[in-house]
């Protein structure tokens, strides 16, 4: 699926509905900021240049689902996406991670889905280009000048090997293969002409290096192998770093989390730090819209689109600089979680908690059934330690029930065949004491 589908908001928001509980403005905001971008690729040229994404600002608590989100939304629209967390970078002229290598990085995810679309487009090619390769290995081919009954000899065997090949018969021959030998160079906190010097170097050198040394594999492995051999021989790389670079400017997604702590409130001690702000500055451009050089060519990050997210628990949006709060002109507030949505999330998605687990220990051939006062009491013992320690949202779902199921996990091999219910006086008995004193929820949910 692209970002020229047409996806209506509802769709989306059906979607995420599959996965997400609750959270409808949120979801609704970024389903629309995401139709928006469908909508500006129909316009005209000069239209589309002026219409700038509606970056959006994710307030809540952690746990509530802002990531989810974000995260499902990248999947499901298979568009280049990043998480980044904005407190580990550092103002430029400090050590640490420059804010120009989170476009680099959304480059490199975008290279990987170009790679992987092309492959699979030419996937008959590298299908075949793997196969002659390996049988030529095994059957080298006959010397120029070899008579009319050679060669008919050499068809007749190389379309037995074709046909032990396709059926897996060759798979434990051992063959030598040349393993690839790729150059990489980092280009973290390096200046653009750097990068661009740095990506010559790498051009020459793989030129005069492709191959690395030669090694005795089998069959299986060389596949594998001869894969990547397959899609540099058959594909135009320069070609699909155009098409990369595309995909980021049109759809890439940025999702900026832990924004909150590069926030300076008045009096907050992080005045202290003036990299807080420095990392703010740096960041502005880049929201805003400027070049970016990256291994795949320079990237306009005019039509990204951010998406910020914090708790904000100790400062406030509006203690980030005026002309950064600007480029975030959607708010959407996350609700905190209550009892009814943690049974809902608990329960409700594809793949849910209860589902994960109930196939886990399926594994094992135990068979897990919850009855429904069982999971009512989950979600109303996670509540009620999220109230008493540090709110962490519907994560408090997973320590809750792996205290619940640590002992049946621990000796399911013992269990094979049996039928294990876990009831309302099951999870009283494991959980029920710890959360009524506070101390002990604190160190132990």
């Amino acid at each position: 699926m692209s970002i020229m589908d047409n996806l209506t908001p509802k769709e989306i928001v059906a979607y995420l509905d599959k996965y997400v509980i609750g959270q409808n403005d949120a979801k609704k905001t970024i389903a629309v900021a995401l139709r928006n971008r469908y909508r500006r690729m129909q316009l005209s040229p000069d239209m589309q240049q002026d219409v700038t994404p509606k970056n959006i600002l994710m307030i809540g608590s952690t746990g509530v689902g802002k990531t989810e989100i974000a995260r499902r939304l990248a999947k499901m629209m298979n568009l280049p996406f990043i998480k980044v967390e904005a407190s580990k970078y550092t103002e430029v002229g400090f050590v640490g991670r420059d804010v120009e290598s989170m476009i680099r990085d959304l480059s490199a995810t975008a290279m990987d889905i170009v790679r992987v679309e092309a492959n699979e487009d030419n996937k008959e090619k590298i299908a075949n280009y793997i196969e002659n390769k390996i049988i030529e290995k095994l059957l080298p081919p006959l010397p120029s000048g070899a008579s009319e009954q050679k060669k008919s000899e050499y068809e007749a065997s190389f379309l037995r090997m074709q046909e032990k090949f396709a059926k897996g018969e060759l798979d434990h021959l051992k063959i030598k293969v040349e393993m690839p030998n790729n150059i990489s160079l980092p280009e973290d906190g390096l200046p653009p002409q750097m990068i661009e010097v740095q990506a010559s170097i790498v051009k020459v050198l793989g030129g005069m290096n492709k191959k690395g040394e030669e090694k005795e594999v089998s069959v299986k492995d060389a596949k594998k192998i001869l894969e990547n051999e397959a899609s540099e021989e058959l594909l135009d790389e320069d070609e699909l770093k155009a098409l990369a670079v595309e995909k980021v400017e049109k759809g890439g997604i940025v999702f900026l989390d832990e924004v909150d702590k590069i926030a300076v409130g008045a009096n907050s001690q992080s005045r202290q730090d003036p990299s807080k702000e420095g990392v703010q500055r740096d960041l502005l451009p880049i929201v805003e819209g400027s070049a970016v050089h990256t291994k795949i060519g320079t990237v306009n990050t005019d039509h990204i689109l951010f998406i910020a997210a914090g708790a904000f628990h100790t400062s406030k949006p509006s203690d980030l600089m005026p002309e950064l709060q600007g480029r975030f002109p959607l708010r959407v507030e996350l609700e905190s979680l209550d009892e009814e949505i943690l049974y809902r999330i608990l329960t409700e998605p594809n793949n849910s908690l209860i589902k994960q687990y109930i196939a886990l220990l399926n594994v094992e051939e135990v068979n897990l059934e919850f009855s429904e006062e069982a999971l009512r009491a989950i979600a109303k013992y996670a509540l009620q330690a999220n109230e008493k320690t540090e709110d962490i949202g519907a994560r408090r779902l997973h320590t809750v029930m792996e205290k619940i199921l640590e002992e049946i996990s621990f000796s399911a091999d013992e269990h094979a065949g049996e039928t294990i219910n876990v009831d309302e006086a099951l999870v009283k008995d494991k959980i029920g004491a710890v959360v009524e004193d506070e101390d002990t929820t604190r160190y132990i949910l």
